[in-house]
């Protein structure tokens, strides 16, 4: 009498397949701290009106302001509402696109910001695609230039000089170039925005510094992957010069930098605020600046919140950028 064949496992489901994948638990973890994160920011953009010391609806109109203006002004954007009430409102009316009322002038707030952010990202691309362009040559030909301990004085003097203009503040540069190239030699406006000539010395404010730090930063891990063995086996196999070191080096020297790539553009986001209000640039910048100075909270609210979303998206990128150039990382952290 023959034996019952053993019953045999049964594959797992096509869906069980996809949600056990390295991929769809790294989308998992990367949206869960997005989203906590944004929950973070919205909170605390919430409660920084209600954190400044005083009525901040008597401090946006004035000493003067009569008290019957100031009780309808309170009214209207909801401030005598109990704390969760405001914040349910403040929640659903985000996600409408509704970021309240400038104090001072009763134009919306998303209007304010549809019409001051192109300005912002005008100066803010270029100037990190001008970062990227300068320092990612520069920096790989001085790796190639001072691998193994050669040309001393060659790396003195990049080191010296990047971590100069590293140091330098974006809003300091500026007023430098502004008195040099502008008020002294006149090649360029002294202010404003108009032709293509107006870009020059805002988008240089805001490059010089990031250009300095990622070439650092690429020669670093150039000379760290021109002693890998694959780029040893790559000169054993008698490959050409340029094809070693930009086929095989630089893309693998490239994948560490551009975790602080992501970092450099959200720094030279925030560095707009200063930069715009040296050049008078009609951006984000000079908004949050006037915004403070007339304490009309809604305004400054909203600009926080257009700064804080774009440096969590920009991380966010970052991140999905590196698991695709090195898909090891993301099978690693699942």
């Amino acid at each position: 009498m023959t034996e019952p064949a053993a019953a045999r496992p049964t594959a797992p489901s096509a869906p069980t397949d996809v949600l056990a994948s390295p991929w769809v638990s790294f989308a998992r973890r990367r949206a869960g701290r997005f989203a906590v994160s944004l929950w973070v920011l919205l909170t605390a953009a919430f409660l920084m009106i209600h954190l400044v010391p005083g009525d901040p609806v008597r401090a946006a109109l004035g000493t003067t302001a009569p008290a019957e203006l100031v009780r309808a002004r309170r009214a209207a954007l909801g401030l005598d509402d109990p704390l969760p009430v405001q914040y349910a409102h403040y929640l659903g009316s985000l996600f409408t696109g509704d970021f309240g009322t400038s104090m001072t002038s009763g134009t919306p707030v998303s209007e304010l910001i549809g019409d001051r952010l192109p300005a912002t990202v005008q100066l803010a691309v270029p100037a990190f695609v001008v970062a990227v362009v300068i320092a990612v040559p520069l920096g790989a030909l001085m790796a190639v230039l001072t691998r193994g301990g050669r040309r001393r004085g060659g790396e003195l003097a990049f080191t010296s000089t990047s971590v100069f203009l590293a140091a330098i503040p974006e809003f300091l540069l500026a007023v430098g170039l502004v008195s040099v190239f502008a008020v002294r030699l006149g090649w360029f406006p002294v202010a404003g925005r108009g032709g293509a000539g107006s870009y020059v010395l805002p988008v240089l404010s805001l490059a010089v510094g990031p250009a300095a730090v990622l070439a650092r930063m690429v020669r670093v891990e150039m000379l760290s992957v021109l002693g890998a063995e694959f780029v040893r086996t790559a000169r054993a196999k008698r490959l050409p010069a340029r094809r070693v070191y930009a086929g095989h080096a630089l893309p693998n020297a490239l994948t560490a930098t551009l975790t602080l790539g992501g970092l450099v553009l959200t720094g030279l986001v925030a560095g707009t605020v200063l930069v715009e209000n040296v050049f008078a640039w009609p951006g984000l910048g000079s908004t949050i600046v006037q915004s403070i100075q007339q304490k009309d909270y809604p305004a400054v609210q909203g600009v926080v919140l257009v700064y804080g979303i774009g440096v969590l998206s920009v991380n966010l990128l970052v991140d999905v950028a590196l698991a695709l150039l090195d898909p090891r990382s993301a099978i690693r952290e699942a």
